[in-house]
């Protein structure tokens, strides 16, 4: 609970992913990838209950084992490839509010993001409870400045590709970007019913995640790269336990 208010956290996985096939039960590390971020959830200090959101049998039964709750399965409209999160979420609420089941808080975890950990989450809590906020937000910072980045004609050329008062600054003088991770989305449940989007008017604030806890899994190199980097997370603490 935040205070006295009750927050769920909701986690989407449909069965249907096309870039790569089956990503939400893929083994990395020893376990499904949808079990790292439902271990995460459970984890907090702050969330009162975990609901998996699947159209898929299988990604259910995984997600039980592992301890969330699937109360219910999606329905195919909110499987598509066009289905967005946010309508995933509101068919949760609604579905819940039928059960006599209503929460102040929502916090959408992507199974993709599985290096945000129970920590992220309660940060990322912790600013809302701080700054009295209706949402957070997570990102992190941006690896290639877009100010050193163009759109290019046809033709190739590159006239003009980088405005003249960036071409002799050196890139760590440049001002810094930020760019969303997809790891974290928290609401108040009244703004996101009344504004349909995470991304509020007023007072939506960001939580600041590190580049190696911002891997988002969208294909199979985005997957190999996170089996890489938790190898290397692992060797470097069994060392410095050395």
């Amino acid at each position: 609970m935040i205070g006295d208010k009750k927050l769920l956290a909701i986690i989407p996985a449909r069965g249907g992913s096309k870039r790569l096939p089956r990503k939400n039960v893929l083994d990395l590390a020893g376990k499904p990838l949808i079990a790292w971020t439902i271990e995460a959830a459970l984890n907090s200090s702050y969330i009162d209950r975990v609901i998996v959101s699947t159209d898929d049998e299988e990604i259910m039964s995984i997600s039980r084992n592992y301890g969330a709750d699937v109360p219910f399965m999606r329905p195919a409209r909110f499987a598509t490839d066009e289905a967005k999160s946010v309508d995933v979420v509101f068919h949760v609420i609604k579905e819940l509010e039928i059960q006599g089941e209503n929460y102040d808080f929502i916090i959408l975890l992507q199974p993709t993001s599985p290096f945000r950990n129970s920590m992220h989450i309660d940060g990322a809590v912790k600013i809302l409870y701080a700054n009295d906020a209706n949402s957070v937000i997570s990102i992190t910072k941006v690896k290639h400045n877009p100010l050193l980045m163009n759109t290019i004609p046809k033709s190739g050329a590159m006239n003009d590709f980088i405005d003249k008062k960036y071409q002799n600054i050196r890139s760590q003088d440049l001002p810094i970007y930020y760019q969303l991770n997809g790891a974290i989305y928290l609401c108040k449940v009244q703004d996101l019913l009344k504004e349909k989007t995470f991304f509020l008017k007023e007072k939506s604030f960001s939580y600041l995640m590190g580049s190696e806890s911002s891997i988002d899994i969208d294909d199979k190199y985005d997957f190999l790269n996170a089996i890489s980097i938790n190898k290397l997370l692992s060797l470097f603490f069994t060392l410095s336990e050395i």
